[in-house]
């Protein structure tokens, strides 16, 4: 109570203006707008909250499953082998955040299979290594990843490139280097049958379509190399990839070339953050319809105090009192809005993965068929930056709403606003 007796007679006034009006049918109109107002901005902060969430959602999901099957670095040495790699991965085990190393080879040939022919992208590793940089061998859903060994030409395939040649476990294809041999009837291509002893799902198309894994040996042999490719390294924390790749570049002896996990996939990461900041625009336009609804509120509410108005000039009140008035006003229905918005969005954003099971099993319906989008669920990373930045635009905007009609009530000329009462 002593808070409220304390509180300047502007805020007192706002926040009376601000409780529904039961003298009139118009107070009771204007009401209900700034009602209206209230749950436009609410809805639409809520709605900007589920969506971003579920767009950082999707693209961890596509990441997480991307860096399943690639390293989070890849260290290469300019002349396109690297016979030292276990110098240079005791060098790379200097920096702190390295946890893994593996060398590899990669190549791209073609596979066939009867009359079926298919472009793929070669990976040559170590089993025993690979775990250590890589979740493939536990994606390996027919066969075991260990089955690659030395000298057998043994093969690992994707999915989807195993259901394009329609081969199972234990069937022939045949793998053609790109590379050709000189012979005296003149060049003919490089041709090796491989044993197929696995089959992975990675769950991202790209890569369950194009890749397949070999052993790094046998890679050697089949491309005419006589060292690996390179060296894929693990780090502690993935988002701090670049940082140490920068930092690698000072430690690493030779002529090495790093990259990271963002420059591999540039192109993709560039077009979902332009997606993200689009959808952020467009969703920002229901807060600022519904915020700007503030504005017929607050000159309707001006229109029908002009006499209120009037009666506070005469005793003392100065505009910039009488702008505040109605600033508190519209900023507390901002607020008000603001705070519900976030409430429900956070709720809902928090549990998508039971609203949405709930609704598909209440209308019959699927939103996300797995034999088309390769997950079931729909997933949702609430990130509390999104939260903080979307609730500080709707009350900034419900705040600048409030300018103009503010403005307008603290121009009222008492005379003659009491000219006709």
């Amino acid at each position: 109570m002593s808070l409220i007796k304390n509180m300047p007679f502007e805020w007192l006034v706002g926040l009376r203006y601000t409780r529904a009006g039961r003298r009139s049918g118009r107070n009771s109109f204007i009401s209900f707008i700034s009602l209206i107002s209230m749950a436009g901005i609410a809805l639409g902060v809520a709605a900007l909250i589920v969506v971003l969430s579920v767009m950082n959602g999707f693209q961890k999901e596509v990441r997480d499953r991307m860096l399943s099957v690639l390293s989070h670095i890849e260290v290469s040495d300019a002349s396109g082998g690297m016979p030292n790699w276990n110098e240079v991965a005791r060098e790379a085990f200097q920096h702190k955040e390295v946890r893994g190393a593996a060398p590899y080879v990669s190549a791209q040939a073609m596979i066939t299979r009867n009359d079926t022919v298919r472009g793929v992208y070669i990976r040559g590793v170590l089993p025993e290594q690979e775990p250590k940089v890589s979740d493939v061998a536990s994606q390996v859903r027919r066969g075991s990843f260990n089955d690659l060994r030395a000298g057998e030409f043994n093969i690992v395939l994707g999915s989807e490139i195993a259901r394009g040649l329609r081969v199972a476990l234990g069937d022939k294809i045949t793998i053609i280097a790109p590379q050709g041999q000189v012979t005296p009837a003149g060049v003919i291509p490089r041709l090796k049958q491989f044993n197929v002893v696995g089959i992975f799902e990675a769950g991202h198309f790209e890569y369950d379509s194009t890749l397949a894994f070999i052993h790094l040996q046998d890679a050697e042999r089949m491309f005419k190399l006589d060292a690996p490719t390179g060296l894929r390294l693990k780090i502690e924390d993935m988002q701090r990839a670049p940082q140490v790749a920068r930092d690698l570049t000072r430690i690493l002896s030779g002529n090495t070339y790093i990259s990271d996990w963002s420059q591999q996939n540039r192109t993709w990461f560039a077009a979902v953050q332009t997606e993200k900041r689009m959808m952020f625009i467009i969703l920002t336009l229901i807060i600022a319809v519904a915020a700007f609804n503030l504005v017929s509120t607050l000159v309707m509410t001006v229109t029908d105090k002009q006499a209120d108005i009037a009666i506070l000039r005469t005793l003392g009140a100065s505009p910039g009192s009488i702008m505040k008035i109605f600033m508190v006003q519209g900023a507390l229905v901002g607020l008000f809005g603001t705070g519900i918005g976030v409430g429900l969005g956070v709720l809902i954003a928090s549990n998508v993965d039971v609203i949405v099971p709930f609704i598909e099993g209440l209308f019959g319906v699927q939103f996300l068929p797995r034999d088309i989008y390769l997950i079931s669920a729909l997933p949702s990373d609430l990130r509390w930056n999104d939260v903080a930045t979307i609730g500080g635009v709707a009350v900034v905007l419900a705040f600048l709403a409030t300018l103009y009609p503010s403005w307008s009530a603290a121009r009222v000329k008492p005379a003659e606003a009491l000219r006709y009462e």
